[in-house]
């Protein structure tokens, strides 16, 4: 676990949005990436009711590019804490300190804050290297 973070501002958050971040995000990461946790939203996997819709459109990224899809169990929120703990860890920086006047202000300091936290901050989780060090 290299606790590498990439996060993306976009204006829903949809099927049709989740497949093109993790296909920026396989760009952005330097290795390969084996797994993807996801919460059972309707961005990651199809709902019980649809069983007759073909594979879902995440699915099929993860698929193309050998990654393991695993969702969380149902009614175990915690199992997606670190993503949770690292959501409000950039809410924290971003919108709940500064005030932006537009969508484009926001998306460049949150591009800044995600490079200096993968860069610069080191983590006791990776016996003092920054995210970026743990995955080089």
């Amino acid at each position: 676990m290299s606790k590498f973070t990439f996060a993306s501002l976009v204006e829903n958050a949809g099927k049709m949005e989740a497949a093109p971040f993790l296909r920026d995000m396989i760009v952005a990461i330097l290795h390969r990436i084996d797994i993807v946790l996801t919460s059972n939203g309707i961005q990651f996997t199809n709902r019980t009711r649809d069983v007759w819709d073909s594979e879902h459109i995440f699915d099929r990224v993860c698929t193309e590019h050998k990654i393991q899809h695993q969702p969380t169990k149902v009614n175990h929120p915690w199992t997606n804490g670190q993503v949770e703990r690292m959501n409000r860890t950039i809410k924290n920086a971003t919108v709940e300190r500064y005030h932006y006047g537009s969508h484009d202000q926001l998306r460049a300091h949150l591009q800044l804050f995600v490079n200096a936290y993968n860069c610069a901050r080191r983590l006791k989780t990776l016996w003092g290297l920054t995210p970026y060090e743990s995955i080089c």
